[in-house]
């Protein structure tokens, strides 16, 4: 399969944030991302068309075969870029101890992706129960990654949110080894009742940790959790699109991923976020629309 031509190739990398899904393929996605009829092997070649990242939560459960990652590199667009989450036998299972040799064959698969520039922020989610005792070998796992690569780390244990001395810690930390530190906000989804079973579940799942907007790195990483109705999570979102669009004028590269109870409806979100962001900054592009299956065909964009 052949993804893009070298000038039909959208053009990311002049974008000067990223927004994106927590998935690349969803089966309620036809005539949005991609067109009926769409392969499995094309899935991922069809949305990173559409958007210039992608949150990567598949590998928190396992760490696929080096095959699979060369398969990812190959199927995507040349500026799109991947933003995968750490295995959970490092971080939860482990709690960054003793997993040196985890720790390598991970890097090992990121590799493939980062040599051919298609690795955007790897982010290390860390368990409720990953608190502040925990704070040196956070300290000591850090160091021991590649500095000139992109992390971001996600905490979820209270502790973090001490507004005093812990919290100071881990952003000192943070910002000490130029790690961004992931901004989660489930406020909204939390705001209202659920309407269907599928709401209902992500607020029972999804945790209900204070937000920050505090910056530590140069690619702050935003991690919304909306519902599945635009209009119920809008309020909240326009005040995030203006914090974004002023991190954009301070010369940061945000990275943004949209969440929706059911993921029907998390590229629409991401659509609807990005133009709040437009309008407060004009000059961004418009994320594209998906073209007819035959017009893409007849610009060889998929063989």
């Amino acid at each position: 399969m052949k993804v893009l031509s070298s000038n039909q190739n959208p053009q990311w990398d002049r974008w000067l944030y990223r927004i994106g899904c927590p998935v690349w393929g969803c089966r309620t996605w036809t005539d949005s991302v991609y067109p009926k009829g769409t392969s499995a092997e094309a899935i991922l070649g069809w949305y990173s068309c559409m958007f210039p990242t992608v949150e990567g939560n598949s590998t928190f459960y396992a760490v696929p075969p080096a095959e699979t990652f060369q398969k990812w590199r190959d199927g995507s667009a040349e500026t799109f870029r991947f933003s995968f989450k750490f295995p959970r036998r490092i971080s939860h299972d482990l709690k960054l101890a003793q997993c040196d040799l985890e720790r390598k064959e991970w890097l090992a698969r990121l590799e493939i992706l980062r040599d051919a520039g298609r690795l955007g922020p790897t982010f290390l989610q860390l368990p409720p129960s990953f608190s502040f005792r925990y704070y040196p070998q956070l300290k000591a796992f850090l160091r021991q990654l590649p500095r000139d690569w992109p992390w971001a780390v996600e905490v979820r244990h209270l502790d973090w949110f001490d507004e005093g001395d812990q919290e100071a810690h881990l952003e000192d930390l943070l910002q000490s080894l130029g790690i961004d530190r992931v901004l989660f906000d489930s406020s909204p989804l939390n705001a209202l009742e659920a309407t269907d079973a599928s709401e209902q579940a992500s607020q029972r799942r999804k945790p209900k940790s204070p937000f920050r907007t505090s910056i530590t790195g140069k690619r702050p990483m935003l991690r919304l959790i909306g519902r599945n109705c635009f209009a119920e999570v809008e309020d909240s979102w326009r005040q995030w699109s203006q914090i974004v669009a002023n991190w954009i004028r301070d010369g940061y590269e945000p990275w943004i991923f949209t969440h929706a109870p059911d993921d029907t409806y998390a590229p629409e979100l991401a659509r609807r976020l990005h133009e709040m962001i437009r309008s407060q900054l004009p000059e961004l592009p418009e994320l594209p629309k998906m073209e007819s299956a035959s017009t893409l065909k007849q610009l060889r964009l998929f063989d």
